[in-house]
């Protein structure tokens, strides 16, 4: 009988334990660099308080990003130049390692899609 609560006590413990883990999701502030699939091409940018600020082949753009949840988000240019720079570019995370996240993305209501790889380099 003693083993029984003693086990049942034990399992108590254990299943309330909420320490969290060290490891946390966050890419919604920091440096990063991304690389597209299967080309050289990388873009370098700073995220904090809903902007994105890029730099590709030596232009710098800044975004407004709304993030939809955890695992996507869209990209709008703060100073649309044409009609493209004024559709949302849509982001989908589709898997998290470490530090990184791979991701498609692609303008709304377009064809065009693209894949790649960010790695946050630093808070």
């Amino acid at each position: 009988m003693k083993i029984k609560i003693c086990s049942i006590i034990l399992l108590a413990c254990l299943a309330c334990n909420t320490k969290k883990s060290n490891k946390t999701f966050d890419f919604k502030s920091g440096n990063f660099i991304s690389y597209l699939e299967n080309k050289k091409d990388s873009s370098v940018f700073y995220r904090e308080k809903g902007l994105q600020i890029e730099t590709y082949k030596n232009k710098t753009d800044t975004f407004e990003i709304i993030w939809k949840d955890k695992f996507e988000f869209h990209l709008q240019k703060t100073n649309p130049n044409t009609k493209l720079d004024s559709t949302n570019f849509r982001v989908k995370i589709t898997k998290i390692k470490d530090n990184a996240y791979d991701f498609e993305a692609g303008y709304e209501n377009s064809n065009f899609k693209q894949k790649g790889s960010t790695y946050k380099i630093s808070d």
